[in-house]
């Protein structure tokens, strides 16, 4: 039987009823600091589109900067299955760890875990545990479901993944073990990374830090990333 993992930041990150919901996430694409336009339904899958990266604050903050990121995921089709890391902010439980067997609820429904290629991923990797804990109350996954809900209905599968362990290794590690597995299950997936950026300093020189951080990943450089990130400090 499969469990669920009810919605543990719905009425504080963002609506707890469907249809206001609904309203917010398209007052986020709406908003002058918003793309400007809906997400496209049923667009053909391009799978060019492998990486997005997305916010993980309340929506009220968040909402309008994660539409850029939603709509060209609109606009690269449903691939079935979104794998989404994030940050463990609890720092309980496993260091690196998905779910298997569950069901995740949003006031817009129901989503399934992917649960065949997180066992994939789990048995290719030194750093990823199978451990329900970490995910109890982790906002920032939950907060990007809403916004494919809102896309994909219910038609797609979530690999869900917290991290408390952020180093070079883990995440070579956890990169290698998803490459592998999803060549080996055949499957067509988009990866999505749950990050805020820089959001303790004045706008300058957040903006500064982050576009710097920003072009080592661009250039798929993780060492000059890591080294950036500690040196500067960017948090």
């Amino acid at each position: 039987m499969k469990r669920r993992r009810y919605p543990a930041v719905a009425g504080y990150f963002y609506e707890a009823d469907r249809e206001q919901l609904i309203k917010r996430i398209e007052w986020s694409y709406n908003h002058p600091l918003g793309v400007g336009k809906l997400p496209v339904r049923d667009a053909p899958r391009d799978r060019r589109a492998r990486l997005f990266i997305a916010p993980h604050a309340g929506y009220m903050y968040s909402g309008p900067v994660a539409s850029h990121t939603y709509y060209h995921i609109s606009l690269s089709g449903n691939p079935g299955t979104f794998i989404i890391a994030g940050p463990n902010h609890s720092g309980i439980g496993s260091m690196v760890a998905t779910v298997i067997d569950y069901i995740w609820e949003t006031p817009l429904g129901e989503v399934e875990v992917d649960s065949e290629l997180a066992k994939a991923i789990a048995r290719n990797s030194s750093f990823l545990d199978i451990d329900d804990i970490p995910h109890e109350n982790e906002h920032s996954i939950e907060v990007q479901i809403p916004f494919l809900q809102h896309i994909f209905g219910s038609s797609f599968k979530i690999v869900p993944i917290a991290m408390a362990m952020q180093t070079i290794e883990a995440a070579r590690d956890l990169a290698n073990a998803i490459a592998k597995a999803v060549e080996t299950l055949g499957r067509d997936v988009i990866y999505i990374a749950s990050t805020d950026w820089s959001h303790y300093e004045p706008h300058e020189p957040t903006v500064k830090k982050d576009l710097e951080a920003l072009s080592y990943v661009e250039r798929l450089d993780p060492e000059g990333f890591y080294r950036y990130i500690i040196e500067r400090n960017v948090t």
